[in-house]
C-alpha cells in the first residue's frame, strides 16, 4: 500500500463517522469564504467538502474554524487531525507536522494518536533529499517512525513505519560513504576512516557496508597499515564473499583476482579473520 492510499484509507475511515454530521449539515449550504460563523455541522461538512475537492488550503482553514469557533465539541478534537491531514496533502509539511504534534499533546490517548504520529514521520519522510544533501530531514523521519513503532507496534502503521526506517538508516549510511568518499579522493584518509567505520559499526543492516570496507582497505593501505587493511578486507570476505568490492579490495591486496574455487578456509583474508 503507497503512502497516499494509507492516507486515503484512513479518511475514509474517518468519514465513516462523518455521517450524522453530514446529514444535519446538508441543508446549511456552500460558502465561498473560509472564515464565517456557523454551527459546527455546517463547519465540519464544508471543509469535507473542500477535502474531497482537494481544497486543502481551504479544507485546512476550515478545519482550523472549527476548532476556534467550537473549541469544546467533540468534533473540534477530529478537526485538529483533520486539519494535519489537510495541511499534509497541501504538501505545507511544516503546517502538517506543527498541527499533528498538536494533537499528540493534547490528545495522547485518542484512538488516531498513532495516525497523528504517522503523519509527524511521513511529513518528514517527504521531504528526504538526495544523499548530496543535508540529512536533517532522513533524521527526523527516522526518530519519528521509531518513535511510532516503539508506541504502538501493533497499528496499522506499524509495519510501514519499520520500512521507511530501514529506508531512512540506508539513506543515512549513504551519506556517510559519500562523505568518507570525498575524503579518501581528498587524500584526508584518517578522516575518511572515521566515517566508514561509522558505517560499519552504526549502520551495519545497510546495503552500503560492503563499500565501507572496501574504502577502509583503500585508506588503509594509503597510509601503510597493511595488518588493518588486511582485517578490513577479511571482514569484508567473511560476510560479503560474492561481493564486487570484496574482489576488489582482494585484488588490490593481492594483484590479483579471487580464485573462483576459494572458500572461507583456504583463503589467506579469511585466514587473517
Amino acid at each position: 500500500m503507497t503512502d497516499r492510499h494509507r492516507l486515503h484509507s484512513w479518511l475514509a475511515q474517518a468519514a465513516s463517522v462523518l455521517v450524522l454530521v453530514v446529514l444535519l449539515g446538508a441543508c446549511s449550504g456552500n460558502t465561498k469564504s473560509a472564515y464565517h460563523e456557523g454551527t459546527v455541522d455546517s463547519l465540519y461538512n464544508e471543509a469535507m467538502d473542500f477535502l474531497y475537492a482537494r481544497m486543502y488550503d481551504e479544507a485546512a482553514a476550515m478545519f482550523d474554524e472549527v476548532e476556534r469557533q467550537h473549541p469544546y465539541s467533540v468534533w473540534a478534537t477530529r478537526a485538529q487531525l483533520m486539519s494535519a491531514y489537510a495541511y499534509y496533502r497541501n504538501d505545507q509539511y511544516d503546517e502538517a507536522t506543527i498541527a499533528a504534534r498538536r494533537f499528540i499533546q493534547l490528545h495522547p490517548g485518542h484512538t488516531d494518536v498513532a495516525y497523528a504520529y504517522y503523519l509527524v514521520g511521513i511529513s518528514y519522510y517527504e521531504q528526504i533529499s538526495d544523499i548530496g544533501r543535508d540529512q536533517e530531514m532522513t533524521r527526523n523521519a527516522l526518530n519519528a517512525f521509531e518513535d511510532l513503532a516503539r508506541r504502538f507496534p501493533e497499528s496499522d502503521y506499524a509495519e510501514d513505519a519499520r520500512q521507511k526506517i530501514v529506508f531512512a538508516y540506508d539513506h543515512l549510511a549513504g551519506k556517510e560513504i559519500e562523505i568518507g568518499r570525498y575524503y579518501l579522493t581528498r587524500g584526508f584518509y584518517i578522516a575518511a576512516i572515521n566515517r566508514l567505520r561509522d558505517v560499519v559499526d552504526n549502520f551495519e543492516t545497510t546495503t552500503h557496508v560492503p563499500e565501507a570496507l572496501h574504502r577502509l582497505v583503500e585508506a588503509y593501505l594509503a597510509l601503510g597499515l597493511t595488518e588493518e587493511a588486511q582485517r578490513a578486507a577479511a571482514i569484508l570476505g567473511y560476510n560479503f564473499p560474492s561481493s564486487p568490492w570484496y574482489r576488489d579490495s582482494y585484488r588490490l591486496l593481492t594483484g590479483k583476482d579471487v580464485p573462483i574455487d576459494e572458500t572461507d578456509d583456504d583463503g589467506f583474508l579469511s585466514g587473517l579473520f
